[in-house]
């Protein structure tokens, strides 16, 4: 199809609106030369002044896209928020606020954030326009935004056979739970994610996807199995040259030396997301990894490194929650105080339960240190009850060693169902729950119902269940 497109080689706007519209459906927007976004720039602004729009915001669209995945530079980045900002298109038409997003993240995030809030009222009448909306509130740091649309994408894209678009919603909703911390909605999600990206042929979001199963693995304390799935993501990443895959094997990477006390490692791993020369390096990304760098410099005495990274952060003139958290846990920990902790806990962290759990942690540590032991041992228990529910072992036992160290017993937290089931159990076992039958269950996963059913007399002994009648309680009980 690309070589029939290419062949026809249209000269007027109208042809050349249709070819990049035809090619936008085919082009991933990786493994190319970034400078092919000036040209999308330029060939959207003929078609628009050809009395198009339409057609312009698909090639936008398309433009925009491989802002994520490549960095084509901020006059690309100007000359598509040109075009879009003289389209006769309303400023909260959900076209519009993606691309708007992806192009920048910054400059408008404010503007985009407030559609944003406005358009998830609206999830569940185009699943097209609940993915791109997803990977738009994940452009902006709205990690819970994020992973809403993106959710109410999945069933939507799945109903209509949509099942290229299906593994780029779903490795959103993955990304986005992992950083909130629901482990157990995010591992369903990436093992569909590889799956499905695998049986359409985007091999670049399998790799995303298989980058947010390393990152899983890492959180969990599984550090063999972190390395291997970040090695198997990092080569996906390198051949298609996906920036934010290896961004976020770099994240992992950091994770996993971080768990085991490399902090100098971690540290190295980390930098490189914000170094603009690293394919690792993705605009929006970077950001998002402030907590673990500074937990890193922190334990690794950088801290004047650290401190020239916050002073760029703090210049960025967005909104960006996921920013604003990681900026108040940064500044809590290099400078740490009763102020600046309560700071950081006083951010609105509903629907962030890790962020909150680790600035718990991270006080509960500084104030054991200060001697403060009772006072200590209050944030130690939120922070390993939190951790415990969220199967985010590497902390949890971290907040057991310091509950141990501050006089009290803390047991280790023994195997639960959770670490029982495989990814493709948890999947079968949360859409029993929600009420599908073994036949619909079967038609979303491509298995048999027959298949179905056996795996459900598998998953109930498990989780300590007789009947798919226990099950949603059962899953409840482990994210509590």
């Amino acid at each position: 199809a690309e070589r029939l497109v290419h062949a026809a080689a249209p000269a007027d706007p109208r042809g050349r609106a249709t070819a990049s519209r035809l090619l936008s459906e085919f082009e991933d927007g990786v493994r190319e030369d970034p400078a092919r976004v000036a040209e999308l720039a330029r060939t959207a602004a003929a078609v628009a002044d050809d009395g198009q729009p339409g057609a312009a915001l698909r090639i936008l669209w398309s433009a925009a896209m491989r802002c994520f995945w490549t960095e084509p530079g901020p006059a690309a980045r100007t000359a598509l928020l040109d075009v879009a900002d003289r389209l006769p298109v309303p400023d909260g038409d959900p076209r519009i606020v993606a691309v708007t997003a992806y192009v920048a993240p910054f400059e408008r995030g404010a503007a985009v954030l407030g559609h944003l809030r406005e358009l998830v009222a609206k999830t569940g009448a185009d699943p097209e326009v609940d993915r791109y909306l997803g990977s738009a509130a994940l452009q902006v740091g709205a990690f819970d935004l994020a992973a809403r649309f993106s959710a109410a994408a999945a069933p939507g894209l799945r109903a209509q056979g949509r099942l290229g678009l299906l593994p780029r919603a779903l490795a959103v909703l993955a990304w986005s739970r992992v950083r909130l911390g629901d482990l157990a909605g995010a591992v369903p999600a990436a093992a569909e994610a590889v799956r499905f990206a695998r049986e359409t042929g985007q091999p670049f979001m399998g790799g995303l996807a298989t980058a947010v199963q390393a990152e899983i693995a890492a959180l969990r304390g599984d550090h063999k199995q972190a390395k291997a799935l970040a090695d198997a993501a990092e080569r996906a990443g390198l051949a298609a040259g996906a920036r934010p895959v290896l961004a976020t094997v770099q994240l992992t990477r950091g994770l996993t030396h971080i768990g085991e006390g490399r902090f100098d490692d971690a540290f190295a791993d980390l930098r490189r997301l914000l170094d603009p020369a690293d394919p690792a390096y993705q605009l929006a990304l970077r950001t998002y990894c402030l907590p673990e760098l500074t937990e890193a410099a922190v334990r690794a005495g950088r801290m004047d490194e650290l401190r020239d990274v916050l002073a760029g952060f703090e210049g960025l003139d967005t909104p960006s929650p996921a920013l604003h958290i990681g900026l108040r846990y940064a500044r809590a920990v290099l400078d740490p105080g009763d102020e600046r902790f309560a700071e950081a806990l006083g951010a609105d962290l509903t629907g962030w339960p890790a962020e909150r759990g680790r600035v718990h942690l991270a006080f509960g540590e500084w104030l054991r240190r200060q001697r403060r032991v009772v006072e200590s041992r209050t944030h130690l228990h939120t922070a390993r009850k939190t951790f415990d529910a969220l199967g985010m072992t590497a902390w949890a036992e971290r907040a057991r060693r310091e509950l141990r160290s501050a006089g009290e017993a803390s047991p280790n937290r023994g195997p639960d169902a959770r670490d029982k089931l495989t990814p493709h159990e948890l999947s079968i076992a949360q859409l029993a729950a929600d009420g599908l039958t073994n036949r619909e269950i079967g038609q979303r996963l491509y298995l048999s119902h027959r298949t179905v059913g056996t795996h459900l007399h598998r998953i109930f002994p498990k989780l300590g269940v007789s009947s798919r009648a226990g099950l949603a309680g059962a899953l409840k009980t482990l994210g509590e």
